[in-house]
Order: structure tokens, then C-alpha cells, then sequence
């Protein structure tokens, strides 16, 4: 934590002051007490207490003035903040694999439902596109803040043979320059949807070169299990999903690395996904938090004093 007025903060010397005061005061007010002769009396007039309770409100009353002198010393701290801008690209596998059953009711299905709830749910000033790759990669849509548009072109998709993630990555690269560039630009982000991995077009390295150049992260999503399968003619083919590659391409490019293994969980990846492409992190004042915790422990000092000495502190 950092402060805007980090020369206020001497003003916590008061706490330690305060605090020996009070001990002093309470050592005054026993010497006292014992100089009743009769102890009855004194028991009657001033019956025990639980000690630990009595000190209550005074140190709630320290703690205020602690949490007031750290407000007046303006503190700052990273807050999350909901972006205003941002260019989100959907790149989905279409491969044939995608057909596996291993997620009800198959793979191809629960990611086109999963994929138009996160385009639903992106802030409707962001920018989104959608690219479909099988053997190759297409861009279905530039990126648009017409999120509808989107989502249809989700329910469209259809399967084909083999697997580009490369390429996939060029094509969204592709369509993030079709926006305007340069300063006050919003950032980009793509995420890609694989099951498999790439067995035609670029390899895997030159997109994820391609995309650390441009500075747009790439998070992936390997969703799948290890038991799917899909039959191509007469054979039944085994289709794992390959997790290692897509983590690779998320760390080289600085973007994020996730697995899914049913629709449930791919949902639940999309919306992590959301929550970190629709914020960011600014370092802003955050005295306010510490004016509320003030007011909390005074009233705090002030009830407990009430309740246990009948008076306010």
C-alpha cells in the first residue's frame, strides 16, 4: 500500500500515547481502589468484571483513531476496475473430433452453448469476432460490439477435417487489425477452444510468435477428457485432448491456460475468462475503506461502553 500524504501518518505516534495513558490511568484507578478499608464495601460499589470486556470499547477506540489517521494519510492500493473498451476474439475448433461424446451430449455442442453465453455476457461497448479453424481458419466475424451477431454465427458452425490452431491464431491476429491502431487503442485478447491438436497450416509456435509481437495474449481452453473418441469410417479413433500444447501457447504468449472436461466446467471457464478480460487493475485512493472501518469500530467503542459501563467513552 502507498500514501498520497505519506507525512500524516507521524499522527500515529498518537496511538501509542493513548495507549499508555490508558494504562496509567488504570493503574491510578486500582491504587485507588485498594484504599477502601472495607473490601465489601468496595465489592459492592464496584463489582467484578471480566477484564478482557471492559478493555473492549477503549481498544475499539484506539483501532478508530489507528483506521482515521490512515485515511487522512490518503492510501492507495490497486482496485479492480470494470474496463470500458476491450477487443475480445472467439476462435472455436470445428475438427471433426469435436464430435466425441466424452461431454454430453458431445463436445461440439457444449462448446457452441458455452461460447454464446460468454459472448452474451462480455460489456456491450467490447469489441467481438469469431473465427472457426478446422483444417483451416476462417474469420466468421470482425470483431463488432454487434454481440447478437456473434452469437448467431456461433450456432452456425459446422465441422471439418483436421486441425489448425496456427493458423486459428493468424486469423484472429487478422481480425483484430482490422480495427483502428495505435494510442488509446482498447487491448485485444484472443480466446481459443481446441480439443486436439494442430495437424495442418502454421505450426503452434509461429502463431504464438506471431501474437507476443503483436502484444495480444492468447488464453486457451483444452476441453475434453482423455476417453473421447470419434468413429471415421469404420475406425474408432481416439481423441484426448491435448493440454500441453495449448498451455504452452498461453505461457509464450501471456495469456492464460484452462481446462474443461464438461460443459459445466467450460462455462465456469468462460466466466473466469470474462471476469478478467472485463476488469483491470488501476492503483486508486482507497481512503474510504478506512473512513468505513473508523466509523464500524466507533460505533463499536461507543455500544460496548454503553452496554458494560453505562456511558459513552
Amino acid at each position: 500500500m502507498r500514501f498520497l500524504a505519506f507525512g500524516r501518518l507521524w499522527l500515529l505516534l498518537l496511538v501509542p500515547a493513548l495507549i499508555g495513558l490508558y494504562v496509567a490511568l488504570e493503574f491510578r484507578r486500582r491504587r485507588s481502589a485498594v484504599r477502601f478499608s472495607n473490601l465489601a464495601l468496595l465489592e459492592s460499589v464496584a463489582p467484578r468484571r471480566p477484564a478482557w470486556r471492559r478493555h473492549l470499547p477503549a481498544a475499539a477506540f484506539v483501532l478508530m483513531l489507528a483506521s482515521l489517521v490512515t485515511a487522512f494519510a490518503r492510501p492507495t492500493g490497486m482496485v479492480r476496475v470494470p474496463r470500458e473498451r476491450a477487443t475480445v476474439v472467439v476462435a472455436i475448433d470445428t475438427s471433426i473430433s469435436m464430435m466425441a461424446e466424452d461431454v454430453e451430449p458431445t463436445r461440439f455442442v457444449a462448446a457452441k452453448e458455452a461460447a454464446s453465453r460468454f459472448v452474451d455476457r462480455l460489456p456491450e461497448r467490447f469489441n467481438v469476432g469469431l473465427v472457426s479453424f478446422s483444417g483451416s481458419a476462417q474469420i466468421l466475424v470482425p470483431p463488432t460490439t454487434e454481440h447478437d451477431s456473434v452469437s448467431r454465427a456461433v450456432d452456425r458452425l459446422a465441422l471439418g477435417p483436421r486441425t489448425a490452431i496456427g493458423e486459428a491464431i493468424f486469423a484472429s491476429l487478422n481480425s483484430v487489425s482490422l480495427l483502428p491502431s495505435g494510442p488509446g487503442a482498447p487491448p485485444a485478447r484472443i480466446v481459443l477452444l481446441s480439443d486436439g491438436e494442430t495437424t495442418a497450416g502454421r505450426s503452434n509456435a509461429e502463431g504464438s510468435e506471431a501474437a507476443r509481437a503483436a502484444g495480444v495474449p492468447v488464453s486457451t481452453i483444452a476441453f475434453g477428457t482423455d476417453e473421447g473418441t470419434v468413429t471415421v469410417g469404420d475406425r474408432l479413433v481416439r481423441v484426448p485432448a491435448n493440454r500441453e500444447a495449448l498451455r504452452e501457447i498461453a505461457e509464450e504468449t501471456g495469456g492464460s491456460f484452462f481446462e474443461a472436461a464438461s460443459g459445466k466446467e467450460l462455462r465456469e471457464v468462460y466466466e473466469d475468462i470474462g471476469s478478467s478480460v472485463g476488469y483491470t487493475k488501476e492503483r486508486r485512493e482507497v481512503t474510504s475503506w478506512f473512513v468505513g472501518l473508523a466509523l464500524v469500530l466507533a460505533a463499536l467503542a461507543a455500544g460496548g461502553s454503553m452496554l458494560w459501563s453505562s456511558r459513552l467513552p
